[in-house]
């Protein structure tokens, strides 16, 4: 669907008021004129939705879809007293979207089109949930996709948890593959499965550097690396299993923790993609995810 640059701008422009002077509870448009941004820069596609304030709706790799709309995808916090806020969660109260820009080839877009290509992009978003400002950088360069989120809080926060990173793989996609760089010779891996008894159950729910998945309808795979964490809020990988829905990846930070005040933290992330047949797809996973590790 087709969104001219100037029902764009104004959406941006009143999705922008509405953030800023909204009365809770906050109910977004969600009729059929929602806009969608969606950027190309060589092999990656990625897709922008106002209805996940605009943070990612999809990730393609030349042309297939590795990952699927039906979710949430970027930040997430879940208070004990409420549950979750930010990005599509809007059931409790809604994240304050504070400012966009938007660089292609490393020059800022005042008004987007709904179509965008290039060889570099990179959106900045800025919000605030309750006492933490948050910084969300989304990147396209070289054939990767790089995600960075810096958290600010002046007050200390309980938290039940910190979602980064939140990626809904296709529910078409058949298997995993994990590591942790004080152990190269070990992987965690398996076939990711639509059998009820490892329906909406965690494939993963422990410390790893990097995680991988592989989509055989395509024939391509995913490696994400974390590159950088900070020193509190600890970080586990999630990998939740929902047949039919998706296999989704969660870095999990400040589980049951309170955040301290004056606490500032960057976490970010890059993920790549490659071809293979299933037969050779770990062996290519493992070395990509050996090459991003001094990737910045």
């Amino acid at each position: 669907m087709f969104v001219s640059p100037r029902i764009l701008s104004l959406a941006l422009g009143l999705a922008l008021t509405g953030f800023a002077t909204a009365k809770e509870p906050f109910k977004p448009n969600l009729g059929p004129e929602l806009p969608r941004i969606t950027v190309t820069c060589g092999d990656v596609t990625l897709l922008l939705r106002q209805a996940t304030q605009w943070t990612p709706g999809r990730i393609d790799f030349r042309g297939s879809a590795m990952t699927t709309e039906s979710s949430a995808y970027g930040t997430v916090f879940s208070f004990p007293d409420v549950g979750f806020i930010g990005t599509a969660h809007l059931e409790n109260e809604p994240e304050k979207l504070r400012s966009l820009d938007f660089f292609l080839d490393n020059q800022r877009i005042e008004i987007p089109a709904a179509e965008l290509k290039g060889s570099t992009f990179r959106l900045e978003r800025k919000s605030r949930i309750r006492t933490f400002d948050l910084t969300n950088t989304t990147e396209i360069k070289d054939h990767r996709l790089y995600e960075t989120a810096t958290v600010h809080t002046a007050e200390a926060v309980p938290l039940k948890l910190v979602y980064h990173f939140m990626h809904a793989w296709r529910p078409t996609v058949s298997a995993f593959l994990a590591g942790n760089d004080s152990l190269p010779d070990h992987t965690i891996s398996g076939p990711l499965r639509d059998d009820k008894e490892v329906a909406k159950k965690f494939y993963i729910n422990q410390r790893v550097d990097w995680l991988a998945v592989y989509e055989p309808k395509s024939g391509q795979f995913a490696v994400s690396r974390l590159l950088q964490v900070p020193e509190l809020g600890g970080h586990t990988a999630t990998l939740w299993n929902v047949p039919g829905v998706y296999r989704k990846s969660y870095l999990k930070c400040f589980e049951s923790a309170t955040v301290p005040a004056g606490f500032t933290g960057t976490w970010s992330m890059v993920t790549a993609f490659g071809t293979s047949p299933l037969e050779t797809w770990e062996a290519q996973a493992c070395s990509l995810a050996a090459t991003l590790r001094d990737t910045r």
